[in-house]
């Protein structure tokens, strides 16, 4: 595994992810400009900056799943086109805790920021990866 992803593919995924800047946060959406989640932006942002092929299209699930199952659903999405590093770099996934497991994604812009939908705000935003240290579970790195 490298250390890190090469960095023409970092630039794309992070100037693809900024393209989805302000779209409004709406569970389950993928549509840039319109509404998407923070699994589906992950999925829709890796799928055009770095041609992965998303077989299998996670939907429909609960809002509220992570609240109140302990299957880590969502990591389970994640550990099909990425593994698990012990530091996140530019254009790396950082997986934050909420309720009980990993269960919220962002992608990595650079040291001090990173991109995310995050509901609390109702839409993408471009937020200091510090706002949510308390909750980080893992960095991951797309696969070869």
């Amino acid at each position: 595994m490298a250390d890190r992803i090469a960095p023409e593919l970092a630039d794309r995924i992070v100037a693809e992810a900024m393209t989805w800047l302000k779209t409004p946060y709406h569970h389950m959406g993928d549509v840039k400009g319109v509404g998407v989640d923070c699994a589906m932006i992950l999925l829709r942002v890796y799928q055009i900056a770095a041609g992965v092929a998303i077989g299998v299209d996670p939907r429909p699930y609960p809002e509220q799943w992570f609240l109140h199952r302990e299957e880590a659903r969502y990591l389970g999405w994640v550990l099909q086109y990425a593994e698990r590093v012990e530091e996140g770099h530019r254009g790396d996934v950082a997986m934050y805790n909420f309720g009980r497991h990993a269960a919220h994604g962002a992608i990595i812009v650079d040291e001090t920021y990173m991109i995310h939908s995050y509901r609390p705000v109702g839409m993408v935003e471009l937020v200091e990866r510090r706002s949510l240290e308390h909750r980080l579970d893992s960095y991951w790195r797309l696969k070869p």
